[in-house]
């Protein structure tokens, strides 16, 4: 393999002047870019101080090891496939190190009915004004200043538009892979009109377990009134990649929105993952399950935010960790005070493999009606050593005792999810990390 190196562009005023050369984008979108850059200078980094932020410490990071740019290769780089696997899909697109690489584009019966499908950085050319009708509308550049970084910094990503009563009865597919020491910052933006239904599988990988790396990533979802969706993200970066995302969801009048998240890779890990139900009668189901070891540490803030009267939301997160990993679980149902006949459900469950290993779970309540059905619990505890004796009474190994056990926790969790190769790719993917029990 051989590989040109472009000239770096590091995370400094030059080096964005020269992403900016670089970008074939509309004025607007430049615009946008420079906003978000001049946030980007004026916010500080988060630290221990900041009560979102006291349970992860990033002052090992340092942003100047990375690049905007990264690497070209004149190789084609096969992305991961672990979700499609034996499925027919409407379309895929696949990165590595944030630029596309492949795009199999939509069939003609798809493009006729207008449902849009592409890499984010071309469709913002050639449908300038949908593109700007709904970027950055929902995760801010202002949060903090990982979202203004991303939002400074993208540039390629995710963009599916599927309009008004149309249904995409196959799924669409995209893979993002990272090669040692690249960036992903790609975007995912989302639209699915009135009346209209999709199905989005997204994964990400390393291309080895010693590959480094950066994620600042962001998406956004619009679900209209009357609308479905159904979005699998399963995120498999290696262990030595620092990811970051601010994710956000808004549900219309009557719709349902199924979010599965898989989380297994990273060295750090923090997003922030909000649904807003905004109509009413919206629903939201919001599955995860996140398998951490060695020294992992994977935070996860999540809001259900009821806006309408009469939504419904289901939240299920389940966590199983091994040697001396660690998560954090921070999650929010919130009711404004016009959100009456609400119902909400949070559950955090967390598996102990190991003596060392650590999970922080923090639900909460807040609650602005008065007309509201809202419910949230955790649980954390160590496998039974009676499981373990029992099964192997049976002929298991211990391994193979501890695997069945660990998947039996997570079953709840794989039952919801209706898409066979999406199940099957997460529990191959926690099975063959499980080890014996501490």
């Amino acid at each position: 393999m051989t590989t040109a190196t472009t000239d770096k562009m590091t995370f400094t005023d030059e080096g964005f002047q020269a992403l900016l050369a670089s970008t074939n984008q509309p004025a607007w979108l430049a615009d946008q870019r420079k906003l978000a850059w001049n946030t980007f200078n004026e916010l500080p980094w988060p630290n221990n101080k900041d009560e979102e932020w006291m349970r992860t410490d990033i002052r090992m990071f340092k942003l100047e090891k990375f690049s905007i740019a990264a690497s070209e290769s004149d190789a084609t780089i096969e992305s991961a496939n672990v979700l499609a696997q034996g499925v027919e899909l409407a379309g895929s697109l696949s990165f590595q190190g944030g630029k596309c690489q492949t795009n199999k584009s939509l069939d003609q019966r798809w493009i006729d009915k207008g449902v849009i499908f592409g890499n984010l950085a071309d469709v913002a050319n050639e449908h300038s004004e949908l593109v700007e009708k709904y970027l950055n509308k929902l995760v801010d550049p202002n949060i903090d200043r990982f979202s203004a970084l991303h939002a400074a910094s993208w540039t390629s990503g995710t963009f599916l538009y599927v309009p008004r009563n149309v249904v995409l009865d196959q799924p669409i597919h995209t893979s993002s892979l990272m090669r040692d020491g690249e960036c992903d910052f790609g975007h995912t933006l989302i639209i699915i009109e009135e009346g209209a239904e999709a199905t989005v599988l997204a994964e990400s990988a390393s291309d080895s377990e010693a590959s480094t790396g950066l994620h600042c990533g962001g998406i956004e979802i619009f679900v209209g009134d009357r609308a479905n969706l159904r979005y699998v993200n399963l995120q498999d970066w290696s262990q030595k990649v620092w990811h970051f995302a601010h994710q956000k969801a808004t549900v219309g009048k009557d719709s349902n929105l199924q979010w599965t998240v898989g989380a297994l890779g990273s060295k750090l890990a923090k997003v922030n993952q909000h649904v807003d139900l905004t109509g009413t009668g919206a629903n939201s189901q919001v599955n995860g399950v996140m398998f951490t070891e060695k020294k992992q540490h994977l935070s996860y803030h999540t809001l259900q935010r009821h806006v309408a009267p009469h939504c419904n939301s289901d939240f299920l997160y389940k966590a199983a960790l091994q040697d001396s990993s660690r998560t954090v679980w921070r999650g929010m149902i919130k009711v404004d005070e016009g959100a009456q006949k609400t119902d909400g459900f949070q559950r955090n469950d967390n598996l102990l493999l190991s003596t060392k290993a650590r999970a922080d779970s923090i639900p909460g309540l807040e609650i602005e009606a008065d007309d509201v059905r809202c419910t949230h619990g955790s649980t954390s505890g160590r496998v039974d050593e009676e499981l373990i004796f029992y099964a192997m009474a049976r002929g298991f190994t211990r391994k193979e005792a501890i695997r069945s056990i660990v998947i039996g926790f997570f079953q709840q969790v794989f039952d919801r999810v209706t898409i066979e190769s999406v199940r099957e790719a997460l529990g191959d993917a926690i099975a063959h990390r499980v080890r014996e029990y501490e």
